[in-house]
C-alpha cells in the first residue's frame, strides 16, 4: 500500500478531530433541547458517545486486512462529514412522528434515540482513529505512531474549541457551523483522493461539498427542522444565547418562551402569573421593595404592582429573552417601577445590596444542576441576609393533585428540611402548583381575605378558587408528605436534584430487560479480562470524565450556565491533551511503565485536590475582586487535568505496544469506555446522591488502584 504523505494525513485527522468536537457539542445542545433537558440526558448522550467510540475502535483491530485502507478512509471521512446535518435533522424532524406529540419522553427511549443516531458517526470516528495509527504506522515507530494521531485528532479539537467558543456559536445555527466542518472533512477527503488518483471519491467529495453549498440558503434546515418540532404553533423567534437555544412560540394568542427544551413560562397564563405573586404578597401587603427572579416577562412584574410597591427588581439572566420580547411588543415590563437587571439571579441575591420585604424565585424545577441553585441551604441563606425582618420568601416547587407519592414526598421532605433550617416559619401552600412561603415572620393561609381587604382585583385566585384549593386536608396531606426525614439540599450535594430525577423517571416504565442485562454482562467480562496497561488507561478515561463533569459543575455553581461555558472548558480540555501529548512524544524515549504507574497516581492526588479547589473558589467568588480568578483558576484545572490524561495515552500505547492498530485498538477502547461510565455514573448518581467529594473519590480510588497494580505486575504483566 503506498503511504500518503504525512501532512495530508495529519491535516485529515485534524479534520477528524474539529468534527468531533462541533458534533459532539452540537449533538448534545439538540439532545438536551428534545429530552427534557436535564443531566441524565447529558450523561446518557456522553456515554453513548463514548462507548459507542470505543466499540468503533475495537472494531479497527481489524483493519490490518483490508485491501485497501485508504478507500476505506476516504469512505468514512466523508461520512463523518454528512452525518451529523442528517442526525439534527432527524431528530428535530422525526420527533413528533416517533413520539406521541406533546408526551414526555423517558429513559429507554433517550437511550434508544441516542444510540440510533450516533452509532453511525461514532463507529466510523473510532475506526478511522485505529485506521490512521495503521497508515501512518507503515512508516513510523507503532508507538510514535499512536501518539502522533492523538495528537493531531486533539489538535484538530482545540481549533473547532476555540472557533466555537469565539465566533461560531454565537454568530450561526446549529447546521451552519456542521456544514463549516462538513466542508473541512470533504476538502481532507478530496485532498487525499486527488493526491493517489481516486478519480470517483474526489468526484464524490466535490459532488458532496456543492450540495451542501446549495442548501445553506434556499433550504434553510433550521427554521424547517424548528417548524417541525412545534407542530400547530407559529415559531415567531429561534436563535442562540451564551445560555441556550431561545425559541418563542405562538398559539392561542399567547407566546411561549422555551429555552434549551424547557418551558421557561408563557404569556396571558393567568393562574400561573397570580399564584406566583399573591401567595407571597397577601403576607406582606404593605411591601415596598421586591425582588423577583425570573419569569417578569410572563406578567408576574406587572401584577406585583398590585400593591403599589415602590419598586420591583427584576433580575433576568438572559438578554435575547428580554430581547426578543421587545421585538413580540410586549409591554409587560413597561413601568417605571420594574427595574430590570440583566444577570444570574444566584449571583446578584449573593452581592451585598438593599434589603427586600418580598422575595419570589419564578424559575422551573430543579431538574438540573443549574436550577438546582436556586433549592439549595447556600442560596436559602444568601437569601435571608437580602431581606427585611419579617420578609418573605416564596419558590414553587412540584405540582399537587391531591395525591404526593414516594418520590415527591423526598422531594418536599429535602426542600422543607433545607429552607427550615434557614427560616423560623415555613407553608407550604397547595394551589396548582405547591408554594413554599418562609419567613422569620408570621405566614397565613387567609390570602383570599388578605386580598380582598386590600381590593386587589384579580380573576382567578379569588375567595371561590381558593376555597377549593386550601382545604385542611389538602394543606394537612402537604406536611405530612414535607415532614419525613431527608437529607439538606446543598450546591456541592444537590439531593433534591437527584429526588427529582427519581421523580422523573418514574412518570415512565422504565424496566432492566435483556439489552441492559447483556450490556452489563459485556462491561464485566471486559473489566474482568483487561490487562494492567488497558486498565489504566480506562482508568484515566474514567477520571477525565468525571473530573471534567465536576469542573463544569463548579463553573455552573458559581455562574448559573455552562451552555456557552461548555464549548470554553472542552477546549481548554483538548488543549490540555494537545499539550500532554506534545510533551510525551518528546519524552517518549525515555519513558518506562514506572513512569505510567506515577502519572496514575498523580491523576488520583489531582482528583482528590479538585473538591477542596472548588469550595475555596466558592468562597472566593463571594469578593469583589475574586470573581475574575475564578473565570481563570477552573479553565486552567481543566488545563492541568487534560495535560496529565494526555500524557498518559501516547505512553501507555509503547508500554503496551503490539502492532499500530491492536494497541491503538485496545488503548482506545478501554479510553472511550472509561469515559463512558465516568460521564454517566458521575453526572447521574455520584454527584446527586453522594456530592462531588466522593464523586471525586471515586475516580481518585480508581487510578490510585490502577496506579499500584502497575507497580505490582512489573514488566510481566500488561
Amino acid at each position: 500500500m503506498s503511504v500518503p504523505p504525512l501532512r495530508l494525513l495529519w491535516f485529515a485527522v485534524g479534520a477528524l478531530g474539529a468534527s468531533a468536537f462541533v458534533t459532539q457539542v452540537t449533538l448534545m445542545r439538540e439532545f438536551l433541547g428534545c429530552f427534557a433537558g436535564n443531566e441524565l440526558v447529558f450523561g446518557i448522550v456522553l456515554g453513548s458517545w463514548m462507548l459507542l467510540t470505543g466499540l468503533g475502535a475495537a472494531m479497527g483491530r481489524r483493519a490490518p486486512r483490508l485491501a485497501n485502507p485508504l478507500v476505506v478512509f476516504l469512505a468514512g471521512e466523508m461520512l463523518i462529514a454528512l452525518w451529523p446535518i442528517a442526525a439534527v435533522f432527524a431528530l428535530r424532524v422525526l420527533w413528533n412522528v416517533v413520539f406521541l406529540r406533546g408526551a414526555a419522553v423517558g429513559v429507554a427511549e433517550t437511550v434508544a434515540s441516542s444510540i440510533v443516531l450516533l452509532t453511525p458517526y461514532c463507529l466510523a470516528t473510532g475506526y478511522l482513529l485505529t485506521l490512521a495509527c495503521l497508515v501512518v504506522g507503515d512508516s513510523r515507530d507503532s508507538a510514535d505512531a499512536i501518539a502522533a494521531v492523538y495528537y493531531c485528532d486533539s489538535v484538530g479539537g482545540v481549533a473547532a474549541g476555540v472557533a466555537m467558543s469565539l465566533a461560531l456559536a454565537w454568530w450561526f445555527d446549529h447546521f451552519i457551523v456542521l456544514y463549516l466542518v462538513a466542508g473541512l472533512n470533504l476538502l481532507a477527503a478530496g485532498l487525499l483522493a486527488g493526491h493517489f488518483g481516486r478519480r470517483r471519491w474526489l468526484t464524490a467529495a466535490m459532488a458532496a461539498a456543492a450540495r451542501l453549498a446549495g442548501l445553506i440558503v434556499p433550504a434553510n434546515l433550521d427554521r424547517l427542522s424548528t417548524a417541525q418540532q412545534y407542530p400547530g404553533q407559529e415559531v415567531v423567534y429561534r436563535g442562540n444565547s451564551p445560555y441556550g437555544r431561545l425559541v418563542v412560540t405562538r398559539s392561542a394568542g399567547q407566546y411561549n418562551f422555551i429555552e434549551n427544551g424547557l418551558v421557561l413560562f408563557s404569556t396571558r397564563t393567568v393562574a400561573a402569573v397570580e399564584e406566583t405573586v399573591h401567595y407571597a404578597m397577601a403576607q406582606r401587603p404593605d411591601a415596598q421593595r421586591v425582588l423577583l427572579i425570573g419569569g417578569g416577562i410572563s406578567g408576574t412584574a406587572r401584577e406585583i404592582l398590585k400593591y403599589g410597591v415602590a419598586r420591583v427588581d427584576y433580575v433576568e439572566l438572559d438578554p435575547l429573552i428580554l430581547r426578543v420580547a421587545g421585538q413580540l411588543g410586549l409591554k409587560t415590563l413597561a413601568d417605571a417601577r420594574i427595574r430590570v437587571i440583566e444577570t444570574d439571579g444566584r449571583r446578584f441575591i449573593k452581592q451585598p445590596g438593599e434589603l427586600y420585604d418580598v422575595v419570589i424565585v419564578d424559575v422551573p424545577e430543579p431538574s438540573t444542576f443549574q436550577l438546582n441553585r436556586f433549592y439549595t441551604l447556600e442560596f436559602m441563606t444568601e437569601v435571608a441576609r437580602r431581606l427585611r425582618p419579617g420578609g418573605v420568601f416564596c419558590f414553587p416547587l412540584g405540582s399537587y393533585d391531591d395525591y404526593v407519592g414516594p418520590e415527591q414526598a423526598k422531594m418536599l421532605s429535602s426542600a422543607y428540611r433545607t429552607v427550615r433550617t434557614v427560616f423560623a416559619r415555613v407553608l407550604l401552600i397547595p394551589g396548582g402548583r405547591i408554594f413554599f412561603l418562609a419567613s422569620d415572620g408570621n405566614l397565613t393561609t387567609d390570602v383570599a381575605v388578605r386580598i380582598a381587604g386590600r381590593g386587589i382585583p384579580t380573576r382567578l385566585v379569588n375567595r371561590h378558587y381558593l376555597k377549593g384549593m386550601l382545604t385542611p386536608d389538602r394543606l394537612a396531606d402537604l406536611r405530612r408528605a414535607a415532614s419525613g426525614a431527608a437529607p439538606l439540599n446543598r450546591d456541592f450535594n444537590p439531593i433534591l436534584y437527584y429526588y427529582h430525577l427519581l421523580y422523573w423517571i418514574t412518570q415512565f416504565k422504565v424496566r432492566f430487560g435483556l439489552l441492559e442485562a447483556g450490556l452489563l454482562l459485556i462491561l464485566a467480562i471486559y473489566l474482568l479480562r483487561i490487562r494492567p496497561v488497558p486498565l489504566a488507561v480506562f482508568s484515566t478515561g474514567f477520571a477525565a470524565s468525571a473530573v471534567e463533569v465536576i469542573l463544569l459543575m463548579g463553573f455552573q455553581i458559581v455562574y448559573g450556565s455552562t451552555y456557552q461555558q461548555v464549548s470554553l472548558i472542552v477546549t481548554m480540555f483538548m488543549i490540555g491533551l494537545g499539550i500532554g501529548s506534545y510533551l510525551m512524544r518528546r519524552w517518549l524515549p525515555r519513558r518506562n511503565r514506572k513512569d505510567l504507574a506515577w502519572l496514575q497516581l498523580a491523576l488520583a492526588l489531582f482528583a482528590l485536590c479538585v473538591p477542596g479547589a472548588l469550595l475555596s473558589l466558592g468562597r472566593l467568588d463571594e469578593l469583589s475582586s475574586g470573581s475574575a480568578l475564578v473565570w481563570a483558576i477552573i479553565p486552567l484545572l481543566t488545563v492541568g487535568l487534560a495535560v496529565l490524561v494526555g500524557m498518559e495515552f501516547p505512553l501507555g500505547g509503547k508500554v503496551d505496544v503490539q502492532g499500530p492498530t491492536s494497541t491503538a485498538s485496545r488503548i482506545y477502547t478501554a479510553d472511550y469506555i472509561g469515559a463512558a461510565l465516568g460521564a454517566l455514573l458521575v453526572s447521574t448518581l455520584l454527584i446527586p446522591l453522594l456530592g462531588i467529594v466522593a464523586a471525586s473519590c471515586v475516580a481518585a480510588g480508581l487510578n490510585g488502584v490502577s496506579g499500584v497494580v502497575l507497580l505490582a505486575t512489573g514488566r510481566n504483566g500488561k
